[in-house]
């Protein structure tokens, strides 16, 4: 059961209050180059990101989000440090909601500046902690960046805002440590209704950094604690919105428009497997991408390689094959319809997607 927590609005995207868990990820492009960030922009949401965070270090990037704003179809998080005036001339520019950092933003005052402008344009703030970047008193009280430091760090920062009477906040805490990550997060889902915003920092590389993020975000969502989500990996950003939507599909909180199930094969297998769901893989993107705009319901596609599980997994799927020697059976809602051989059997179920959305119309 998910944890209540109160809601905030960033642009059109509900965070929190029992709305969905929402996709995030950050631009790697120069800000400053408006052309290359909002082309980045849209592929990422094209990816299925929903809200979209651009770095800001400097006052010529926090005016170009000005022209970003305009053209991005997703809501637009400047993400600050350093420089609480950065803030300020993100607000400014359209920023729907901003990222600060309690490590490095500064004293009351400048705190008390980025509240009343945000404040003032109804925006939210992000409350971001990072073990790389604590306050240096909670390093040395706590030896290192330990759980209970993260946790101090957020709860005292939104303290802090809170009796100054702002509440339109997101917390995040995040560590590279999937288990020091996941006691910080608990520790402070106990301790407020604050929506919080999810993941692991620095994960890695795609392979092993999808791992350690599917371990550390899927065992919060399991929990029951988050509300938005960003799967932070080296290189290209869409991959991490993918990863973000295998781990909520994972831990049961979104259904793909089209679920691929398929066996792990084994001695048995006649036909190759592996390759054919490649090809089903790259084949199914398109025709998944259509399945959502139409709003069509979801569907799971079985790809079953011999016959000791095959025929029952494939009955159960609402499409499914299962193979023999150079050859498929195809299942559609449970029936058999026909057998194909080897190389026409990915052909033969994307032609079945198709038939079935046009009887579903």
């Amino acid at each position: 059961m998910r944890k209540k927590t109160r809601q905030v609005m960033c642009g059109d995207v509900a965070i929190g209050g029992g709305a969905p868990v929402s996709v995030q990820s950050m631009t790697n492009t120069d800000t400053r180059d408006v052309r290359a960030t909002v082309e980045q922009i849209a592929r990422l949401a094209a990816a299925g990101c929903q809200i979209v965070r651009c770095a800001v270090p400097d006052r010529a990037a926090a005016e170009a989000l000005r022209a970003i704003r305009k053209r991005s179809p997703l809501p637009l998080v400047a993400d600050i440090h350093f420089d609480y005036r950065l803030a300020l001339s993100a607000m400014e520019n359209g920023a729907d909601k901003v990222r600060i950092n309690p490590g490095n933003i500064g004293g009351e005052d400048r705190v008390r500046a980025v509240l009343a402008a945000a404040r003032e344009r109804e925006i939210p703030l992000r409350v971001g902690v990072n073990s790389g970047s604590l306050e240096k008193e909670l390093l040395e009280k706590y030896g290192g960046p330990t759980a209970e430091a993260l946790a101090e760090s957020a709860l005292s920062m939104a303290r802090r805002m809170e009796a100054l009477g702002f509440e339109q906040l997101v917390l995040s805490l995040k560590s590279s440590d999937p288990r020091t990550n996941y006691r910080a997060h608990m520790l402070v889902a106990e301790q407020t209704e604050f929506p919080l915003h999810i993941g692991l920092t620095e994960a890695g590389p795609a392979g092993s950094g999808s791992i350690k993020s599917a371990v550390g975000i899927g065992a919060l969502l399991l929990a029951g604690v988050g509300d938005t989500l960003r799967v932070s990996l080296t290189g290209d950003p869409e991959e991490e919105v993918r990863c973000a939507l295998d781990i909520l599909a994972a831990a049961g909180l979104r259904r793909k428009a089209i679920e691929l199930i398929s066996c792990p094969t084994c001695g048995r297998t006649g036909v190759d497997l592996a390759a054919l769901t490649k090809e089903l893989e790259e084949r199914l993107a398109p025709a998944a991408r259509q399945r959502e705009a139409a709003g069509l319901p979801p569907l799971t596609l079985a790809v079953m390689g011999c016959e000791v599980n095959g025929p029952g997994e494939a009955r159960e799927a609402d499409l499914g094959v299962a193979c023999g020697k150079g050859k498929g059976l195809i299942f559609r809602k449970g029936l058999p319809v026909r057998t194909v051989p080897e190389g026409e059997i990915a052909a033969a179920l994307i032609k079945c997607i198709g038939e079935m959305e046009q009887e579903t119309d």
